[in-house]
């Protein structure tokens, strides 16, 4: 541990340097990269820093426990005893610092939010998902873009696709990706029946040009009239895109503006991200696997969560999480939820 944490502060001070000079401040994009590793390196270099005084501390003391000086050793040894704690606690902590983080946990994110298995009472609990996770970005002063979005007629969505942005978007937001059941009794129900219902969702990094080239001749694109629910014209105009990218077969749709460049901007950018998804899973050699896990047909038992309105509980069946926090949940609030997602993930990295 110690020559590692020595070479992450060398590291870190040769990015200091190369930051101050006049040529790395005036190339904007290669300082961005250096500010970016910079500020991912700072809690490593001072918890490390703070480690390295510690482990010299107690070389020093051990060092005096083979003297002559009674005193010496007598403090010496009680404050081994403290010195010893405060390593054990460091350690632990560099080693969550140093779990490798996925290069995309900064990217803003992508969600995609489907109606699954439950016809309208399905559309209507995706809405009210869509609406949950407005109102989370809302708290956490994200920005919200809606791309893409299919009504029905009780103000359900069949799909809805928006972007969030801001810091950590998809880092946070990754653990959403699965099916979501519901239980309760829909306001389609007459009889009083509860009844179960999914909707599922899937969260891709925001891709950048960067970091998928797309090429124009491997796209077909076709524009025709974008329509409202219930398949009424909204607009005389061609303004509807739908773009296939001939050699995976992906295809996107968006008619949310009444500009086609728009729409066809919109369109490119969902694009993007699902081709940058499907070449992460790739390199896992899990591509199949991946995407039937975010974007599943919507499958009640293939759940990763279920909210239960009857008896006002979430649970997440992933990590055997459950919270009788119903209506706050459905107000946005997920911290506690995203929070042991996220520590069940971190502890099973420290594992490998």
């Amino acid at each position: 541990m110690r020559e590692q944490i020595q070479t992450i502060i060398k590291r870190y001070n040769d990015i200091t340097d190369e930051m101050s000079r006049p040529e790395v401040i005036a190339d904007q994009h290669r300082y961005r990269e250096l500010a970016k590793e910079h500020k991912d390196l700072t809690p490593i270099v001072d918890t490390g820093n703070h480690y390295l005084q510690v482990l010299k501390n107690i070389d020093d003391d051990k060092a005096i426990l083979e003297g002559h000086d009674e005193d010496l050793k007598q403090l010496a040894h009680e404050e081994l005893a403290t010195l010893e704690e405060e390593k054990s606690r460091l350690f632990e902590e560099l080693k969550k610092l140093l779990i490798p983080k996925d290069p995309n946990d900064d990217k803003n994110a992508i969600v995609e939010i489907r109606a699954g298995t439950g016809g309208e009472e399905a559309a209507i609990f995706a809405a009210d998902l869509y609406r949950l996770y407005l109102k989370f970005a809302e708290r956490k002063g994200w920005k919200v873009e809606e791309l893409s979005g299919t009504q029905n007629g009780l103000g359900g969505f069949k799909e809805v696709i928006f972007l969030l942005s801001g810091e950590n978007v998809y880092g946070t937001m990754k653990f959403e990706s699965g099916v979501h059941r519901v239980q309760r009794v829909p306001v389609t129900e007459t009889q009083g029946r509860i009844h179960t219902s999914a909707a599922t969702v899937a969260v891709l990094p925001e891709a950048e040009e960067v970091d998928i080239e797309i090429n124009a001749s491997e796209l077909r694109i076709d524009t025709y009239r974008s329509s409202g629910a219930g398949g009424q014209h909204v607009n005389k105009v061609e303004t509807a895109i739908r773009i296939t990218h001939l050699p995976t077969g992906l295809v996107v749709t968006c008619q949310d503006e009444k500009s086609q460049y728009k729409n066809k901007e919109k369109a490119l950018k969902i694009l993007r991200s699902r081709l940058l998804a499907l070449k992460e899973a790739e390199k896992e050699a899990e591509i199949a696997a991946k995407r039937r896990s975010m974007v599943s047909t919507g499958d009640r038992s293939a759940k990763i969560r279920t909210y239960n309105f009857p008896q006002g509980r979430v649970t997440d069946h992933r990590i055997n999480l459950t919270l009788y926090r119903l209506t706050e949940v459905m107000e946005g609030e997920i911290d506690e939820l995203i929070s042991a997602l996220q520590l069940a993930h971190n502890t099973e990295l420290m594992k490998s």
